[in-house]
């Protein structure tokens, strides 16, 4: 059993060790997160850390699932605070730890994202991942719909660039 928590600006300094072990999992095991390889905890620590400010002005809201071993899945919601795309957000990160996999993590995480942006007026989801990836399948399981396919748009882990999907989800 996961409990998913959003994190706050208080929490998210001491969720960071949890989170980049869960990212540096995630990256080894050869998602397209941006990042490629070596990548280790403390390059994901860092990266963590730099998210520290939107996260204190809420720009940035980051869930975590944890579970007996820790942070087993995180997913994040940026905000747009343009005046002219303030009814539109994208949900970036969504990770589980490999050991967290099949057992519907990926979905409730993305539910709980996807409901905190409708909280917050956004009628417009966005977001992107590596054409072919397992999680296409959730994307296009929960009502997201794929508008375009960009060739070599980012290199894997390993280097190679690969495909990636854009996706939107109409909030009612």
């Amino acid at each position: 059993m996961h409990t998913i928590t959003r994190l706050s600006a208080d929490d998210f300094p001491g969720s960071v060790p949890g989170l980049a072990g869960l990212l540096s999992d995630t990256v080894a095991d050869g998602s397209s997160l941006g990042f490629v390889t070596p990548f280790d905890r403390q390059a994901a620590a860092a990266w963590w850390h730099a998210r520290q400010s939107a996260v204190a002005d809420g720009s940035l809201c980051v869930w975590a699932a944890h579970g007996p071993g820790g942070v087993a899945g995180t997913v994040s919601l940026t905000l747009e605070y343009k005046p002219n795309g303030r009814h539109r957000a994208e949900v970036v990160k969504l990770m589980v730890h490999r050991d967290a996999r099949g057992q519907g993590l990926g979905r409730a995480l993305l539910s709980t994202a996807e409901q905190a942006a409708a909280r917050a007026g956004a009628t417009l989801l966005l977001l992107d991942t590596e054409t072919g990836s397992t999680a296409e399948n959730l994307y296009q399981a929960s009502g997201w719909t794929r508008y375009g396919i960009v060739p070599e748009y980012a290199a894997d882990p390993a280097g190679t660039l690969r495909d990636g999907s854009f996706y939107y989800k109409q909030l009612a």
